[in-house]
């Protein structure tokens, strides 16, 4: 077997969130209990720091990640989903697993990990903490796939835990309301481990204390605001950044302030973060940004706001099981719409997407791949307009 056979055997061969969606997601934890075992438990080798949230783990995770290696630390971290390159997932200083570290897990482990019948994202767990634990990591950030409570992840004693912000995304698994969801995140909060939460929502600060209290887990609430800055663009990373400098703080590492200011300013450059409020070209202006749920879109539509161009070309696509109807009443009415299925089972069929935007009064034509709507946008936009790319985080790994 060769590293591109091995990649497709886990991407079709195993149940996958990413293609297949709510197939693909396990009610229990017991299979990453099991690998783990097979592996002489991996995760208590190292110290972590964990990730929950609906918006904002992704760019948390790395934000940590490069103050830590600035700081000199060997730095595990592991996230989902990719955008371009499966060993996204998996890296060390920035640097992705090698090809042949993934495929000597592969053919070391398949048969029995076929024998419990592993999902795609329990493999790549049990991968990145077999991995982590082999390279003798000083720390490892690790970011939930989806929920908290019953994610793969979840087997971790971690140093802190974080849960950035509960918004409405995955209700089909994790509940219709936010009182719902929050309980799921809040599943990763560990006895006598602290936890800091990153937005302090009202409605559900009270499910935190009580969890927090049960498990004698001092918590932490995020409102101070920061003159920091990051190379992450958008203003919803100060959000983001309040929750990491909250969480060095807690750590209490004494990392200099110099050292913090290098790490979040060099996040891209450390990390090989992509698809966060990205310019991917100036002439016209194109920015895109992997905002997928209600809360990601309302962030994007207020950044936008705050562009200046003449027109809005926007190529927009989503995935079959979010509540896209909620998402189109947000989109701005005054764009030209460019909608599109990403190549992945779970799109949702454009013409499907096209039909219900023009319920909402959104104007444009639909194409049936990401590319071939970015390439009309690219046509009619003048010098001038704005082309945003969004929707889903399948449509902006198209792009990039």
């Amino acid at each position: 077997m060769k590293y591109e056979e091995a990649l497709n055997y886990l991407f079709s061969k195993l149940p996958m969130y990413q293609r297949t969606g709510a197939a693909a997601y396990k009610k229990d934890i017991g299979n990453i209990v099991t690998a783990c075992e097979m592996l002489e438990n991996p995760h208590d080798k190292f110290k972590s720091i964990h990730i929950a949230g609906t918006n904002g783990k992704g760019s948390t995770a790395h934000m940590l990640s490069s103050i830590f290696q600035e700081a000199g630390y060997k730095t595990g971290l592991y996230t989902s989903p990719h955008l371009k390159d499966f060993r996204e997932r998996i890296k060390i200083n920035g640097i992705p697993i090698s090809k042949a570290k993934t495929l000597n897990f592969i053919l070391k482990n398949k048969i029995k990990f076929e024998k419990i019948e592993m999902s795609f994202f329990e493999y790549t767990v049990a991968m990145a903490f077999d991995y982590f634990a082999e390279e003798n990591v000083d720390l490892a950030i690790i970011e939930t796939g989806l929920g908290g409570r019953l994610d793969s992840t979840n087997i971790i004693n971690p140093e802190i835990s974080i849960i950035t912000n509960i918004g409405y995304d995955h209700t089909n698994l994790l509940g219709n309301s936010l009182e719902e969801i929050a309980k799921e995140k809040a599943g990763i909060i560990k006895k006598n481990v602290p936890v800091i939460i990153g937005r302090t929502q009202l409605e559900i600060k009270e499910i935190f204390q009580s969890i927090a209290k049960e498990k004698n887990s001092h918590i932490y609430f995020c409102n101070k605001t920061t003159n920091k800055t990051t190379d992450l663009k958008g203003e919803y990373q100060i959000e983001n950044l309040n929750t990491v400098l909250k969480t060095i703080s807690v750590l209490n590492l004494k990392i200099d302030d110099e050292i913090i200011n290098m790490g979040l300013n060099n996040v891209v450059k450390n990390t090989g973060l992509q698809g966060r409020w990205q310019t991917i070209s100036k002439n016209p202006l194109t920015i895109c940004d992997t905002g997928h749920n209600e809360d990601g879109i309302i962030n994007n539509v207020i950044q936008l706001k705050k562009l200046k161009y003449n027109k809005l070309h926007f190529v927009f696509g989503t995935v079959s099981d979010k509540d896209f109807k909620k998402i189109l009443k947000l989109l701005p009415k005054d764009a030209t719409y460019y909608f599109c299925s990403a190549n992945i089972e779970r799109s949702l069929d454009s013409k499907k997407l096209i039909k219900e935007a023009r319920e909402h009064q959104l104007l444009g034509k639909e194409y049936d791949s990401v590319i071939k709507a970015y390439n009309s946008a690219k046509l009619k936009a003048k010098i001038n307009d704005l082309i945003f790319i969004g929707g889903s985080t399948f449509v902006v790994a198209e792009v990039l």
